[in-house]
């Protein structure tokens, strides 16, 4: 993080959903931060100047350990869904993170910096020593999201990972994303590969995962009254999911219109792994900023 932390705005952790520890921040603009330990989860951000959340969270997801919390901002990692042995999405998402530190930074910004290291637990799936970290950071309209992969090990290892961003959308039917044209991306749902985008702006319209390669680092998420901005740097590729009415009836810690409320722009490395030498750095972030 490249803000200090001052030792007198220091915040600890709170009980939350669950009796799971978290820590809640607030910027010297009022720009405002909510992360479970468990799994590192951004759970809440509410910009300076705001009252509505702009991260979606499902008012049926529970809170408990080794239990993935639904919505928000989940760490994929070491594995991207599907895309390999180990349980969907990885492991990390579900562990118990370290909080390094937590509070107002210099210039005002809420922050917060968690870390998880490999263990016996880890190690069982996945056998390969690493540190992440991620932190976090809310100030005026912008919610900053760091991640960082080091192999602390002896031999390399791959990844893929994704920040799964959750924002939270007053109709994802009246919602269009611009700035993909052009990009290719493998369609999940209809099982094609390679297919290029043809639109302008995107509509949600019925169920999408896609996996975007090469897009623009710079996407808007547009809705009748307000956009996100998205802004990936280190992630090369761009998902964009929504279940849709039939498969969101079929998440049980989902509500049954939640897919109305929700859009993920997920920031990830999925189409190709990353190949990580000994004691080497792998860093991404993503860059969500609220716009009227």
């Amino acid at each position: 993080m490249s803000s200090r932390i001052a030792a007198t705005a220091t915040v600890a952790p709170a009980p939350g959903a669950g009796g799971l520890p978290k820590v809640a921040v607030t910027a010297a603009d009022g720009a405002h931060v909510e992360v479970y330990l468990h799994g590192a989860h951004v759970t809440s951000w509410i910009p300076a100047g705001e009252r509505a959340d702009r991260l979606y969270l499902s008012e049926s997801s529970p809170f408990a350990p080794n239990v993935a919390i639904r919505g928000g901002v989940p760490v994929c990692f070491p594995q991207f869904a599907d895309q390999g042995p180990l349980p969907m999405h990885g492991f990390a998402r579900i562990s118990a993170w370290e909080l390094v530190e937590s509070g107002r930074a210099d210039n005002g910004a809420a922050v917060a910096r968690l870390r998880l290291c490999d263990s016996d637990a880890t190690r069982a799936l996945w056998p390969h020593p690493f540190a992440i970290e991620l932190s976090v950071s809310a100030h005026g309209s912008t919610l900053v999201l760091a991640f960082a992969v080091t192999n602390t090990g002896a031999a390399s290892f791959t990844f893929t990972t994704a920040l799964h961003t959750y924002l939270r959308i007053a109709d994802v039917r009246a919602t269009l994303i611009r700035g993909l044209q052009g990009a290719r991306y493998r369609d999940k749902v209809l099982k094609k590969d390679d297919v290029v985008e043809t639109a302008a702006e995107l509509a949600i319209d019925r169920e999408i995962d896609r996996v975007y390669r090469g897009v623009p680092t710079m996407l808007e998420v547009r809705e009748a009254r307000r956009a996100t901005i998205v802004h990936a740097a280190g992630f090369v590729d761009t998902v964009i999911w929504n279940p849709g009415a039939q498969k969101g009836a079929t998440l049980h810690d989902l509500s049954p219109d939640g897919y109305t409320h929700m859009l993920c722009v997920e920031a990830a490395v999925a189409s190709q792994a990353v190949t990580l030498q000994p004691q080497q750095t792998w860093r991404g972030a993503q860059t969500l900023t609220a716009r009227a």
